[in-house]
């Protein structure tokens, strides 16, 4: 995965186009203003779109991995949601230039399986789409299950339907309010199958319940919204090996908030846990995990952490800062 807690620089894109899918789902286009080509990404890929300086939101990559020349995401308008989907809906003008962060991959597509199972629910059906595009350009076995809660908020269903019977819509409104039965699925699919899930909390939820007895690593989920509350106990003192700082964490505040006060320039984003661009390696000290991006595997490691949600289980923790 490329989850480093690199030093990538934002790029200033053009937004080309806005594209109405739903009535509340729309798709923005970006551009390089010179037209050349961007980094590349691979299916399962976000992009992060500087709205505002105190406001950064990651963005799944919605079109096919060989288009060079663009980025596209699909954005649901939430009312209920932090506010950067209303403003990208209500605020962003086709021909403005914003600073756009390079493609990171928390949800990448092994393209070697044998069969991959995909479900979607909703607006997360924008890396799954990307992942369709790149598994029928390689002619894999695949199959995707679509959940939305009625025929008009499911996106790219037209595309969808040229696929034949691979795909599978589920709309809750026409199965009696019924959600799509994620545990009599995942019984029939083969233990060597990759499965990937991406939808509101509660589908992932099911989804991994589904899979707790499947091989870890054939199981891939990807998260809009924080898995756990943050860990905002305080009470602990986090040492930044490079200088010697020493930091106390009080209770209410969270570690990537005390290093910023402190003048640390740290990478962030999503302060949910979700994004991994704050991940920071752990020298010494016992973490308390509340991201939803590391495996249990990585967690028992201790090797690293999301500085935005994590707390500690020890009374110092030692960064790599």
């Amino acid at each position: 995965m490329d989850r480093s807690n690199d030093d990538a620089k934002a790029q200033r894109l053009r937004l080309t186009r806005i594209s109405y899918v739903t009535g509340a789902i729309s798709l923005f286009e970006f551009q390089a203003p010179d037209g050349g080509p961007l980094p590349a990404f691979k299916a399962g890929a976000h992009i992060g779109i500087e709205l505002t300086p105190a406001l950064t939101r990651q963005y799944s990559l919605v079109n096919a991995e060989d288009e060079r020349h663009r980025y596209v995401v699909g954005v649901k308008r939430e009312a209920q949601g932090r506010g950067g989907s209303i403003f990208m809906h209500d605020k962003l003008r086709v021909g403005a230039l914003y600073n756009v962060l390079p493609p990171r991959n928390n949800f990448a597509l092994d393209e070697a399986a044998e069969q991959t199972v995909l479900f979607a629910g909703g607006i997360g059906i924008t890396p799954i789409y990307c992942m369709v595009q790149r598994l029928e350009s390689l002619g894999r076995n695949w199959r995707l299950y679509y959940a939305a809660q009625t025929r008009e908020q499911a996106a790219f269903t037209a595309e969808l339907g040229k696929l034949g019977d691979r795909v599978h819509l589920h709309i809750d409104a026409e199965a009696d309010g019924k959600f799509l039965d994620l545990r009599r699925i995942v019984a029939t699919v083969p233990e060597h199958a990759h499965l990937y899930c991406c939808g509101p909390k509660p589908m992932l939820t099911a989804f991994e319940s589904a899979v707790s007895r499947r091989p870890p690593a054939n199981a891939h989920v990807e998260y809009f919204v924080a898995k756990a509350d943050m860990a905002a106990a305080g009470g602990f003192v986090v040492e930044l090996a490079r200088s010697g700082r020493q930091l106390a964490i009080p209770p209410g505040r969270t570690i990537l908030e005390v290093l910023l006060e402190s003048g640390m320039a740290v990478q962030n984003s999503c302060q949910q846990g979700i994004c991994g661009m704050c991940e920071t390696r752990i020298i010494s000290g016992i973490p308390d995990h509340r991201d939803s991006l590391l495996t249990e595997q990585e967690r028992a490691a201790n090797a690293v952490m999301m500085v935005c949600c994590t707390g500690a289980l020890s009374e110092r923790l030692v960064l790599d800062l």
